[in-house]
């Protein structure tokens, strides 16, 4: 299990360093381009995020193959399942560029863009379908070395890609801030980061081709009769997290975009945080299971579970207290009343969403168990873009986050019920082990948060750092001696501990 936590862990480190990225470029843009530009180029990547639809999911259902015919040490299965593979995207992408010609005309009939953004946008447009479309055959490496359980070389790829994409854009931007640079940013970064994975691959492992020669149909039908619910996974995630710019800017304005995405970006790192658990369960979640190691795969989904709602709680506890003020600091005093309650709203729900979302969804997508958890987030998502049409007039930004916090909610709480059933675990030794002793330790943390909030009454980032710390130590203290005191799963030997610094001394 040592393996699951490196990887796992070199996971993080990518969400932690795109977090800190984004916190470094989201202001930036918003200065260089002003919030009406910033507010175009978040609506154009919700629009042709649709495009990204067009996968069908083929990604995460090869995942499962590739690992299936890893395990089996099957390399004639692997290139079959590669050529189908590339065989695929590349019609894709293609069917991405025909529908992109009416997702255009739809963008520039719809939405009130200033003149001053209108070429620039359109062109930016253009460029964002282009990335897209080449996008589906440049994800194949990153599917291949997963599969492999290669997530630490993986992740320095992505690593060295964010550091690239951060270089350029301040340098480029400040001299050119231009929406159609900024497209060709994310494109040129694209290409480095495909042929930089290829060429890994093609070192580390003889004998794998990229090559339309192996191309197979009943491959292709094994991919699809799993590929298709993915894509109703995908669909429902676009429809919660990704969609609400689209509803604001066509209820309200392009300028008020900023404030939701401010605020929701938090949720939408935090879940890539989450994921970072997600995208090495999946394909662990296959292979123990084509080795019949049942018990071992009900200890994974207890333990990390656990794990997931633990950081849930210390990072969404924070955010809820003295996220608005966080933002205040960070973006400008103007976004901390509007982002800040949009966070807050949305951070509420994650509690329950990202535990689930983070552990007993990929579990039940590597155990084949994918129709109700796709059906019921696509329902979720539908029911997402409702509550936000309906809410968003009479209740402004606010209508529209509570509108994708219910649904989040209510889909959770049936995926754990069937998570739970699927793996024989009643649901109250579910809920006594990963809630009951967190939920508690998390009342303290709480408590310290909001003395830090009321009684102290902190304001920028010296404030806010000091109280994070505070929190952090009351948590680390609270999850040694109370959350993890005698856990089954979870042992730290800290007689080893002592003894490996008194060898170093």
């Amino acid at each position: 299990m040592g393996s699951i936590a490196k990887n796992i862990g070199s996971n993080w480190v990518v969400t932690l360093a795109t977090v800190a990225v984004a916190y470094i470029l989201t202001p930036f843009f918003i200065h260089v381009l002003g919030r009406d530009g910033y507010g175009i180029w978040m609506l154009i990547m919700a629009l042709t995020g649709y495009l990204s639809l067009m996968i069908l999911g083929v990604p995460m259902a090869s995942v499962r193959y590739f690992a299936e015919h890893v395990a089996e040490g099957d390399r004639k299965k692997i290139n079959e399942v590669i050529g189908s593979c590339t065989g695929l995207y590349l019609v894709m992408g293609v069917a991405a560029l025909i529908i992109s010609i009416g997702l255009f005309f739809f963008f520039c009939r719809s939405y009130d863009i200033p003149t001053t953004w209108q070429n620039d946008a359109r062109l930016a447009f253009a460029l964002v379908v282009l990335y897209v479309s080449i996008g589906f055959v440049g994800i194949l490496p990153e599917g291949i070395m997963m599969a492999h359980h290669e997530f630490v070389v993986r992740n320095i790829v992505v690593l060295s890609v964010l550091v690239l994409r951060l270089g350029l854009s301040i340098v480029l931007l400040i001299y050119f801030p231009s929406l159609a640079l900024l497209a060709c940013i994310q494109i040129g970064c694209l290409m480095v980061d495909f042929w930089t994975s290829w060429f890994i691959i093609k070192r580390r492992y003889k004998g794998l081709k990229m090559s339309l020669g192996n191309f197979r149909w009943i491959v292709v039908r094994q991919i699809f009769s799993f590929s298709l619910y993915v894509l109703m996974l995908n669909l429902g995630g676009r429809l919660s997290f990704h969609t609400d710019s689209i509803v604001i800017g066509a209820f309200l304005d392009v300028d008020h975009i900023p404030f939701y995405t401010v605020g929701n970006s938090f949720l939408v790192h935090l879940i890539s945080f989450i994921v970072g658990i997600a995208a090495v369960i999946m394909p662990m979640a296959t292979k123990l299971k084509t080795e019949g190691r049942t018990s071992e795969l009900r200890e994974i989904f207890l333990k990390w579970s656990k794990i997931s709602f633990s950081i849930t709680l210390l990072t969404g506890l924070f955010l809820i207290v003295l996220g608005p003020r966080f933002i205040a600091w960070w973006i400008s005093p103007s976004f901390e009343r509007p982002a800040g309650e949009i966070l807050q709203i949305l951070m509420l729900s994650g509690l329950v969403f990202l535990p689930v979302r983070g552990v007993a969804q990929p579990i039940l997508m590597g155990l084949g168990k994918v129709r109700l958890p796709t059906i019921a987030f696509l329902t979720a998502g539908v029911l997402n873009l409702v509550l936000s049409v309906a809410l968003v007039k009479p209740l402004g930004l606010t209508g529209v986050a509570i509108g994708t916090a219910v649904p989040t909610v209510l889909w959770s709480l049936v995926m754990l019920v069937f998570a739970c059933r699927q793996l024989e675990i009643s649901l109250v030794s579910y809920l006594r082990y990963v809630f009951f002793r967190t939920f508690l330790g998390g009342l303290a943390v709480l408590v310290v948060l909001l003395w830090f909030r009321i009684g102290l009454d902190v304001h920028g980032l010296v404030g806010l750092a000091v109280a994070g710390l505070g929190s952090v130590i009351v948590f680390g203290v609270i999850w040694r001696f109370f959350v993890y005191k005698n856990d089954p799963y979870v042992k730290i030997d800290w007689r080893l501990i002592r003894q490996l610094r008194v060898k170093r001394a």
